[in-house]
């Protein structure tokens, strides 16, 4: 798993706190790897998901931070989202 991977998971569970995600989420961070987020919490992993989002280090960097808001991420197309949207509202919350 590499360092970014690593990192990004970790970070992402902070942030959830133990609280669930109802359903399963796909971060595809470019060149790196993949996260997967369901209800047990963040890991590294590549499997099928209600939602997938896409972006390269330095976006997730920035999103994880707090120094970008997911929403904007998207609507600037530094993130890509492919699947149930409503997933992927549902974890804006989470990510910022």
């Amino acid at each position: 798993m590499s360092d970014v991977i690593e990192q990004a998971v970790a970070a992402l569970n902070d942030k959830l706190g133990g609280s669930a995600f109802d359903g399963t989420a796909k971060f595809v961070i470019e060149g790196e790897g993949a996260i997967m987020l369901d209800a047990s919490g963040a890991r590294s992993g590549d499997e099928v998901a209600d939602v997938t989002m896409t972006a390269d280090a330095d976006t997730f960097r920035d999103i994880l931070a707090g120094n970008m808001n997911p929403t904007a991420a998207f609507m600037s197309g530094r993130l890509k989202i492919d699947g149930d949207m409503g997933a992927a509202m549902r974890l804006a919350p989470a990510l910022s």
